[in-house]
């Protein structure tokens, strides 16, 4: 029985309906549901430890493997964002001390050098202006002088629009007995990559993009050479959370009985099957050639509005989020506030060094047609019109 009196009356904000608007999400991410994932994320709940829920999870890892290319058993989900996946392969693979090479060339290779940091790694970034690469010669010469142990790439640059070219980097890493870390967070399934071909040693990516699913999950895969340096460390991972071993047998990675470690987001779970089940049904290359189809389209229509790409050289345009150079006379503000007021279509100004200097504009899975191009060239057109500061 209660002996105190409550300070806190039940808010007034809950007990209206829930209301969520219809909105078209063409940012960088997350993007709009798929159906069938939205159904996925309405089952009923079931036990995370239940035998049903391991075959939930053992299917995933196949398609884990299957949209990374991978055969590493161990591959597995992360139960948080791509933020997380980030810090489970950093936490995992490097100990104080440790040289720790990174491309910064926008706001991922950023938090990647911060989190180094933080783990008391010995950080050597490598800072190119947004919507600049690196190329096989510049790592060769940084692997020389900084003898690391690992090196960070972001595979699709989404603050900026700037694909990553992967061939040969593993192999040179390899040479310099270094692991290669890719982040393909913006770029899985809309653009071929290939972990086992092309030597990259942890992979990781995100939900809520091409896959259509919500944010909340992620996927990350460790090659034998990975693997084997998280399982000789001398020190353990700062992270219980996203201590790898307790991760790898949790989800049958190891080969023994799985013992709990921590609750999965089952519900989230059941979406993230559905959604690599949908990319299974297409075909990976399927995947690949709708999204270079359908933003060459988009490239072509904003050009003609007379907006230029923020990526100059074609082919190192992310075929997901496009950026756009934001136009003289215009606040990107203006821009983005009046698509979304007066369209109900979402897309985004820049994000770290790219801030203010872009438009981003996002064609995830199920949100890559052609129709969704000419429903924000329409937004973007009468946005030109309204909202240049040019005007008397």
């Amino acid at each position: 029985m209660a002996t105190r009196q409550l300070l806190v009356a039940p808010p007034e904000a809950l007990l209206r309906p829930l209301f969520i608007p219809n909105r078209l999400l063409l940012g960088p991410g997350p993007s709009n549901l798929a159906p069938r994932v939205l159904v996925a994320g309405g089952q009923q709940m079931i036990g995370h430890m239940h035998k049903e829920m391991f075959q939930i999870m053992d299917d995933i890892k196949q398609g884990i493997q299957y949209v990374f290319q991978t055969k590493n058993p161990l591959t597995l989900a992360i139960s948080g964002s791509g933020h997380c996946a980030l810090e489970a392969a950093l936490f995992n693979i490097l100990e104080p001390g440790d040289p720790f090479l990174v491309g910064v060339n926008g706001i991922w290779g950023q938090r990647a050098a911060d989190i180094g940091e933080r783990i008391g790694a010995r950080v050597h970034p490598m800072i190119k202006d947004p919507g600049n690469h690196y190329t096989l010669q510049e790592l060769e010469e940084a692997l020389a002088q900084h003898k690391p142990v690992l090196l960070f790439l972001t595979q699709g640059e989404s603050s900026s629009g700037v694909l990553q070219p992967l061939d040969g980097y593993g192999e040179l890493c390899h040479r310099y007995n270094c692991l290669l870390l890719v982040d393909s967070v913006a770029s899985l399934c809309g653009t071929p990559i290939y972990m086992d071909q092309q030597g990259i040693d942890v992979l990781y990516s995100g939900s809520q993009k091409v896959l259509n699913s919500p944010p909340g999950t992620s996927l990350i895969s460790f090659s034998d050479k990975a693997k084997n340096r998280i399982y000789t460390r001398k020190t353990k991972p700062v992270s219980f959370y996203l201590d790898m071993k307790w991760l790898a047998n949790i989800w049958g990675c190891d080969g023994k009985p799985r013992i709990y470690h921590h609750t999965t987001p089952v519900v989230s779970l059941y979406s993230l099957r559905e959604s690599l089940a949908l990319i299974a049904e297409q075909g990976l290359e399927n995947s690949w050639r709708q999204h270079r189809e359908v933003t060459a389209y988009l490239h072509g229509r904003l050009q003609g509005l007379g907006l230029q790409l923020f990526v100059k050289d074609p082919a190192l345009r992310l075929p997901t989020v496009t950026a756009v150079a934001v136009p003289a006379g215009y606040d990107w503000r203006d821009i983005v506030n009046y698509v979304m007021d007066h369209f109900d279509i979402e897309i985004t100004g820049g994000l770290g060094p790219s801030m203010g200097k872009v438009l981003r504009i996002g064609l995830l899975g199920c949100n890559a047609t052609r129709e969704n191009v000419d429903r924000v060239i329409r937004a973007l057109q009468e946005a030109l019109q309204r909202c240049s500061r040019n005007k008397l």
